[in-house]
């Protein structure tokens, strides 16, 4: 037996390290560097090294003896002469993923685990995990990505995950992660795998054959790492997987395409999934020779081609094929041969792709990815996301046919949720943002808008063509989008790159108060006021309700009253611009705003726009945007209004931006400031209105007459906000936290602990209420329930590519000894467990 183990030590030594030269292979020489001197920064812990915290980082990788090489990359480091770390707190160094695979090129990051012992203590592991914090930076500022995962040996043992961030899955995925290592794994240093050397067939006794070789002295399992069997993936995981697919497929849709037909073909053998981790092992075991088979991204690339071929979805078989190849950023079109490019990888594609039928043509358009314009990526961005989107749906599925409740932690569902919502979610006035990985520059020489007025053969509204008027060009040409209003395509081309500062635009125009220069001078004034920049929201803004962070409002684009000003009334009013009020101007009264456009950029990093017309236009423009603010929210960080009306243009700007400046400060103004002032009047052209600046939103009231007037006041004072209560209880009061942190356009659950159980405060998209008083039971449950509910209900009466991301988010309700109450995001766990169950599938439904 111990001639059996030297045996597959030597070819696990080998395989291992035919991996480690393929991974160098595709790198530059400054990423040679620093992936080898990663396991010394780990291994020293020195003030001239980079990553040194203090003398007491655990630092020092078990058995590890540098090489020359590294020895040599040491010294260009430090000079001085670093003594061997005595202790070894380190177990064993793994890279993983896409590391010496088909599909590593020479802009993928590495990602690292570092095993440590489950006895280190929290203290030195958070010191650990700054070390490897600072490592990454200095790794980053020489060109190289390196994220660092600290993995305890008792993690896939004991059910242990990290908090979610945006690399770390956390709860998101379990077993499936230990799929992807296994399959992937490259020591860079340290124990070896246990796993490697048990057998398959005896992957399902596992443990009674690692006890067995270590009690008869086979190896000594204190050399070895051992995260334990993997013979089957629990049902749990593959919803929880499907999300955090989905929301890396913002930052790499194509190998989250293959990833998450990956998680469909699994659930589609379940309960007899064939795990590619164990397909890996069998190959290893059979001596196969070819290391190309044993690939992790062709192992993938196999395993989701038998599935699609099984089910006849050739549609998305093509673009699984075309994924993979655009993965490895090989050019088999360029037939000089690129500094990135490796020969063993360019035989297979070559093989592959003849197997697949592929023309040069085809070869052709997918080499020149990075030079598609907008049509190309539209339509590439579309069949992404109708792929993923039809994973999920099939996952749903899955889970909804076996009656599963998912693993993924009610907080970690939320915060995906809620990216992927403002990420892939459509919604009336959203600028849909085209995936910048597809392509990196849309600009377009030349832009056309186009007006079609009413009762036409086409639906009325504005098209964008990226063309120039000239027939020859414009005529037969696809239209790139449409709306119903100008600043949404506006918008549009502008975030998506399209629209830059060298753009010719070009408009026809119909029926608009609408000419060419005020055209690029509202274009110039949203590329003044916005950054192109999409950094992703933080994990903190998305565990908050939404809030504007960026607002700007346009006046009488499209519509503007002072065209029909003639000179002599544009001239009249008072000198004093201040007093002037371009709501209810001159003697007639008349309405000086014709249409308000609003763009604005949320906490959640969504771009949205509003459009709104007719003399009520501002009014109806304020209710909107202030609804959008909850109580408790953060003053925007810029506000900007832009005016473009032929007569008084100075003056409308000044006074609108002094009405919404104020409306925006009673918003949001606190309690205890709010009792003198809770409502403000606004006269639109000969009619009064009060607006009503309630703690869940603002109202609107039209005002016949002063008695009508101080009626209103009066009921505003004595009841509040509406409420809508459900259930046994008849108290309309609710906690002032619930309603300060309303938000509309979510589903909202607010927990509050009372003394035999807790309240449920549930606020719908329109912060309509229902209150659920001393409820009793398990949070977790409940929460996994609703969450169960919503998912699968409301995608299964959904058609089509439509998928509803829009899940209710959960809050705890804090009130401490001595203070204001406050709400935090939900936690799992967190909660005393009753001991009567909750109806969960009862509360849903009442939603």
């Amino acid at each position: 037996m111990q001639n059996y183990i030297k045996k597959l030590i030597t070819r696990i030594d080998l395989l291992n390290q035919q991996r480690i030269e393929r991974s160098l292979a595709v790198m530059d020489a400054q990423a040679k560097h620093i992936f080898s001197v990663l396991p010394l920064l780990l291994h020293y812990n020195h003030l001239s090294l980079p990553g040194y915290i203090n003398e007491q980082t655990p630092h020092g990788i078990f058995d590890f003896e540098p090489t020359s090489i590294q020895n040599d990359g040491l010294k260009l480091l430090s000079p001085i002469l670093i003594n061997t770390p005595s202790d070894n707190s380190i177990l064993g160094l793994y890279s993983m993923g896409s590391t010496s695979s088909i599909g590593q090129t020479s802009s993928s990051d590495i990602d690292i685990w570092v095993c440590v012992s489950s006895e280190m203590k929290k203290t030195l592991r958070k010191q650990l995990e700054s070390k490897c914090d600072e490592i990454t930076k200095w790794a980053i500022q020489h060109g190289v990505e390196a994220n660092f995962f600290l993995i305890d040996e008792m993690r896939f043992r004991d059910n242990h995950s990290e908090e979610m961030t945006g690399d770390n899955c956390g709860s998101t995925q379990h077993l499936l992660l230990l799929d992807e290592f296994y399959r992937s794994a490259v020591r860079l240093a340290g124990r070896r795998l246990l796993w490697s050397i048990v057998p398959p067939e005896m992957e399902e006794c596992y443990d009674k054959y690692v006890n067995q070789l270590c009690a008869e002295g086979h190896i000594n399992c204190t050399h070895w790492i051992d995260f334990g069997k993997l013979n089957s993936i629990p049902a749990e995981e593959y919803f929880g997987s499907s999300l955090w697919q989905l929301y890396k497929s913002i930052d790499s849709p194509y190998k989250s395409v293959l990833k998450a037909i990956l998680l469909e073909a699994y659930s589609w053998e379940y309960p007899n999934t064939q795990l590619l981790s164990l397909d890996s092992k069998r190959r290893f075991f059979a001596e196969e020779p070819n290391l190309y088979s044993m690939d992790s991204y062709y192992l993938m690339l196999e395993k989701v081609t038998r599935y699609l071929e099984r089910i006849n979805d050739h549609r998305r078989l093509e673009l699984v094929r075309k994924s993979f190849y655009l993965k490895t950023h090989e050019k088999l079109s360029c037939k000089e041969r690129r500094a990135d490019s490796v020969e063993w990888r360019r035989v297979a594609l070559t093989e592959l792709t003849e197997q697949w039928g592929w023309s040069t043509a085809m070869i052709e358009e997918l080499d020149n990815r990075r030079h598609w314009k907008v049509e190309q990526v539209k339509r590439a961005h579309n069949e992404l996301l109708s792929a993923l989107m039809q994973s999920y749906r099939n996952l749903i599925g899955f889970a909804r046919k076996n009656n599963i409740t998912s693993a993924i932690s009610p907080e970690d569902i939320s915060i995906l949720a809620r990216k992927l919502y403002a990420s892939f979610e459509e919604l009336p006035g959203k600028v849909t943002l085209l995936n910048p990985q597809i392509s990196p520059d849309l600009h377009e020489p030349d832009l056309s808008f186009i007006e079609v007025p009413e009762n036409r053969i086409n639906a009325s509204g504005w098209y964008l063509y990226n063309k120039s008027l000239e027939a020859k060009q414009i005529i037969g040409q696809p239209v790139l989008e449409h709306n119903k209003y100008l600043s949404k395509l506006v918008a549009w081309a502008f975030f998506n790159g399209l629209l830059t500062e060298s753009t010719r635009l070009n408009a026809v125009v119909k029926s608009a108060d609408l000419n060419i220069d005020k055209f690029y001078q509202m274009v110039s004034d949203l590329r003044n006021t916005f950054s192109l920049r999409k950094p992703h929201p933080t994990l903190k803004e998305l565990s908050n309700p939404c809030e504007i962070r960026q607002l700007s409002m346009f006046i009488n684009l499209e519509s503007d009253p002072t065209t029909d000003l003639n000179e002599k009334r544009a001239k009249a009013g008072k000198s004093n611009f201040q007093d002037i009020d371009a709501l209810s101007f001159g003697r007639d009264s008349k309405c000086l705003v014709g249409s308000v456009d609003l763009v604005y950029k949320n906490s959640w990093h969504e771009v949205r726009t509003m459009h709104f017309s007719g003399e009520n236009s501002m009014l109806e423009a304020l209710k909107a945007v202030l609804g959008k603010m909850h109580q408790d929210a953060v003053a925007p960080e810029s506000v900007d209004v832009f005016c473009y009306s032929e007569n008084k243009r100075g003056m409308i700007r000044n006074s609108i931006y002094q009405l919404l400046a104020e409306c925006i400060e009673y918003r949001l103004k606190p309690v205890d400031e709010e009792t003198q002032r809770r409502f403000k009047t606004i006269k639109i052209g000969n009619q009064m209105f009060g607006l009503f600046f309630e703690r869940r939103g603002v109202s609107v009231q039209k005002l016949e007459d002063s008695v009508d007037f101080y009626c209103l006041i009066s009921a505003h004072k004595r009841s509040g906000s509406p409420a809508l209560l459900m259930g046994q209880d008849i108290d309309l009061h609710l906690p002032e936290i619930v309603d300060a942190n309303a938000s509309e356009g979510i589903i909202q659950f607010f927990f509050e602990e009372c003394g035999k159980g807790f309240n449920i405060y549930v606020l719908d998209e329109n912060n309509g209420v229902e209150v659920y008083r001393q409820f009793n039971g398990d949070k977790d449950d409940m929460v996994n329930g609703v969450n169960r509910y919503y998912t699968s209900t409301q995608n299964e009466m959904n058609c089509g590519d439509i998928v509803n991301f829009n899940l209710p988010q959960f809050y705890d309700i804090v009130t401490p000894a001595t203070g204001s109450s406050y709400v935090v995001s939900y936690r799992s766990g967190q909660q005393i467990n009753r001991t009567t169950a909750i109806s969960t599938d009862n509360l849903a439904s009442q939603n």
